[in-house]
């Protein structure tokens, strides 16, 4: 394990930032919200790296990951039905199913 001394915190105020527009900001905070504090900084932490100085770029690296996949909008899904053919085929593979389960009964003395 490292030391104390290489770890870097990497503090960033999404609110403040030009970079981006109020919609863009808004979804920053509802998708980070589990990594912004109670001050509104988004913050990072490292201490893999045995220097401190890998460990800042680490920090960007991450810092730079976690925006770009929290500014990303999910597409919506579009709801499909299945198709005939597909109904068809699910209800001759329960019919199968079936059949192999109803050979595994025991026989009784009437059926014989």
């Amino acid at each position: 394990m490292n030391k104390v001394e290489t770890m870097v915190e990497g503090y960033w105020l999404p609110e403040t930032s030009p970079l981006f527009t109020d919609e863009q900001k808004l979804l920053l905070k509802e998708k980070l919200q589990n990594k912004i504090n109670a001050d509104g900084f988004l913050l990072v932490k490292s201490q893999v790296h045995r220097t401190q100085l890998a460990n800042k770029q680490e920090v960007i690296k991450k810092m730079n990951a976690l925006v770009n996949k929290s500014l990303v909008k999910p597409r919506p899904r579009k709801a499909t039905r299945p198709s005939k053919a597909a109904k068809e085929k699910r209800i001759e593979e329960k019919k199968k199913t079936g059949s192999i389960k109803e050979g595994r009964k025991k026989i009784s003395r009437e059926q014989w």
